[in-house]
């Protein structure tokens, strides 16, 4: 238990740093904007972009394992969807964030870093392959539901349109996807190139987390709305049990590929997902409080599937 806490209190305890920093510092939130664009435009992708790329082509092409990880994203959005929609009497638009919420989690700040450093390089190929699927479909549904629930833009060929920018448009689907291509062609870089995307993506994740915490530390609620915790507990509690079922399911896949899908599917809300919120206007407060209190609530959660994962409780046949 003593090496899964040392495992674990880096990653939480650089969100906790950010958090400590976010509230004894009343700096404007916008003194954030060139952190955020930094982990979305270079060191993400550049991580992503090496994961895939030095992952043998072979290795990613496994549609079994696809299907199963993104069923899984599937049917846990539509849950919390529903549970947005009886709980909280939510609007179509208020629960798609909803339904967002208990999906998507951390998988581009935190889920690259941590699912290396529990389970090594055998992590890199599952890994990016979920990010990629998770995230054109939570991209690809999200815009769509949100358009057309926008009296101003009814039109389904408009709200294609948006869907199919989203993901054109997104840096991370896109670094993995040329990746992914440079495998596949073999592409050997330059030892400068290789050193120079290597100091990228060793920045990734520290500062992810930093932002995280910091982001975390900015939101303020004065309640908490009462699909909120449903929906948390779907992402935290219902998505990870059920990828284990469907990883027995669809199996058998090799230990480090079922291990890293259950340790993508614990992560807590995306910080994405109030980022979304506030830019369509629709459940920003509850979006908000999601992101806080998943986050903490994953100290137990996740660090409790990290246990179970190292110890061999959560093995895979």
């Amino acid at each position: 238990m003593l090496d899964i806490i040392n495992l674990a209190i880096p990653y939480f305890g650089l969100i906790f740093v950010g958090f400590v920093c976010g509230k004894a510092k009343a700096l404007p939130e916008s003194g954030l904007a060139w952190m955020n664009f930094f982990l979305l435009y270079v060191s993400l992708p550049a991580l992503l972009f090496g994961i895939m790329s030095r992952t043998p082509f072979a290795e990613l092409n496994n549609p079994p394992f696809l299907i199963a990880t993104t069923l899984g994203t599937m049917i846990v959005f539509a849950l919390a969807m529903i549970v947005g929609k009886l709980i909280g009497k939510l609007t179509l638009r208020e629960a798609t964030i909803a339904g967002l919420a208990g999906a998507y989690g951390n998988i581009g700040y935190m889920g690259p870093g941590l699912a290396l450093a529990v389970l090594g390089d055998s992590a890199a190929a599952p890994t990016a392959l979920i990010f990629c699927c998770d995230s054109i479909f939570l991209f690809s549904v999200v815009p769509l539901l949100i358009e057309v629930t926008d009296r101003e833009h009814p039109s389904l060929l408009h709200a294609l349109g948006v869907v199919v920018k989203q993901i054109v448009l997104n840096p991370l689907i896109m670094s993995a996807c040329l990746g992914a291509l440079c495998a596949a062609l073999r592409v050997e870089f330059p030892v400068a190139l290789n050193n120079t995307l290597q100091f990228l993506q060793n920045a990734a994740a520290p500062t992810a987390l930093f932002v995280l915490g910091v982001t975390v530390a900015l939101r303020s609620f004065e309640r908490v709305p009462w699909e909120v915790p449903g929906v948390i507990a779907a992402k935290l509690l219902i998505h990870p049990l059920l990828v284990f079922a469907l990883m027995l399911a669809f199996g058998p896949f090799a230990q480090p590929w079922a291990a890293t899908a259950l340790l993508m599917a614990a992560l807590p809300p995306a910080l994405n997902v109030f980022v979304m919120a506030r830019q369509n206007d629709t459940w920003i407060e509850p979006a908000s409080v999601a992101v806080l209190i998943g986050t903490f609530a994953s100290v137990v959660t996740l660090t409790s599937v990290m246990w179970g994962i190292q110890t061999g409780r959560l093995a895979f046949p």
